[in-house]
């Protein structure tokens, strides 16, 4: 592999994508000396809140984009339903990373499960679904209880839909508006696990350590780090799964790994994002160096930073109206409060988290 030279300090990271995720990156950017140039259509939106450079544009606008490709040094992004055909625009134009092939692959339900499912790693049972006929067919094979879900966006529990009875089909199909989707088998799992591995320019790999997920209303309200009584083996095996699919994707960046348990012990895939996933948020307090940070070295092509952390840890997400005991999570010893920014609160709108320490008496690796 031909070495490339990472990116001084002082160049511009261009981000897609406003959210609190492109936020806190442009945080940790700014640490190690680097600026972000946001773009997004979004006003006032969280990223920009703490960059001196953004762009409010569509992210089909190719004036914009072309634009944007001038004034920045490397792009990424921090949401994966960025268009395809922008991140294939850009990175004619200046390095995308992680690129767009892989970008491809994690934004569409199928694509992601034929892809783990060809590299050896379990998922559930599933089939693509394009029409009624097809989900009756996919129902018959598959059983019920089953979950439809649209091949593409959908998170936090939409575009989804939960098929109980075959019956109940056809209802499911017109509830999504009879979109391009996936039936997947119920998993009779234990709980939900995490990866996050980070992939240097050079083909480094490092991850994080599996975390448990828990969840209330099909958003993410807590994550346990590390996940707790889970075997060395088994951990082990989920670091792996993450590594073969950041490498085999040729990813630069990082690449969160959903796993589920499963009551036999066995992991299967449930989903990748190619970002900072909302289950890293703890290492922000916990690690020598931060999910965040890692993005940033991972694309500006500086050595990966170590995943060793100092504490265990809980991470709390703020949804809606928890944000407003924000006085109360100041007022708690060893709380520390990550706020987003964003305005006012609504059932379902992640407005921020709290990050809670278990101290160790050493760096854990």
């Amino acid at each position: 592999m031909t070495a490339i030279p990472p990116l001084p300090p002082g160049s511009v990271i261009g981000m897609l994508g406003g959210g609190q995720l492109g936020r806190m990156t442009a945080l940790a950017a700014a640490r190690l000396g680097y600026r972000t140039h946001v773009l997004c259509p979004d006003l006032d939106s969280p990223c920009a809140q703490v960059t001196d450079r953004s762009t409010l544009a569509a992210y089909t606008d190719h004036a914009a984009l072309d634009a944007f490709a001038t004034q920045v040094d490397v792009v990424t992004y921090e949401f994966e339903n960025i268009p395809y055909e922008t991140v294939r625009h850009l990175a004619a134009r200046v390095p995308v990373r992680p690129g767009p092939d892989g970008l491809a692959v994690c934004q569409d339900r199928v694509a992601e499960k034929d892809f783990a499912n060809r590299h050896g790693i379990g998922t559930a049972p599933w089939r693509a679904v394009g029409s009624a006929e097809e989900l009756a067919a996919a129902v018959a094979a598959i059983g019920t209880p089953a979950v439809l879900k649209t091949r593409r966006e959908g998170y936090d529990g939409k575009g989804q839909a939960v098929i109980r009875d075959p019956k109940d089909a056809a209802a499911a199909w017109q509830q999504l508006g009879g979109r391009p989707s996936v039936l997947e088998g119920f998993v009779d799992f234990a709980r939900e696990l995490s990866v996050i591995a980070a992939r240097g320019v050079d083909g480094s790999v490092v991850c994080y350590p599996a975390v448990e997920n828990r969840h209330r209303d099909h958003i993410l309200s807590e994550t346990i780090a590390p996940a707790p009584d889970l075997s060395p083996e088994r951990a082990e095996e989920a670091e792996r799964i993450a590594r073969t699919l950041v490498t085999a994707l040729d990813m630069v960046g990082l690449l969160a790994v959903e796993l589920f348990e499963a009551r036999d012990g066995s992991l299967l895939v449930n989903e990748l994002a190619p970002r900072p996933h909302n289950s890293g948020h703890w290492t922000q307090d916990a690690c020598a160096c931060d999910q965040f940070e890692q993005l940033v070295r991972a694309v500006c092509g500086l050595p990966l930073g170590s995943t060793a952390r100092h504490s265990d840890a809980v991470m709390q997400n703020l949804i809606g109206d928890d944000v407003l005991r924000w006085p109360e999570f100041l007022a708690e010893p060893g709380a520390r409060l990550h706020l987003y920014g964003k305005g006012a609160p609504r059932p379902g709108r992640k407005m921020g988290h709290v990050n809670r320490l278990v101290p160790g008496p050493k760096l854990h690796k």
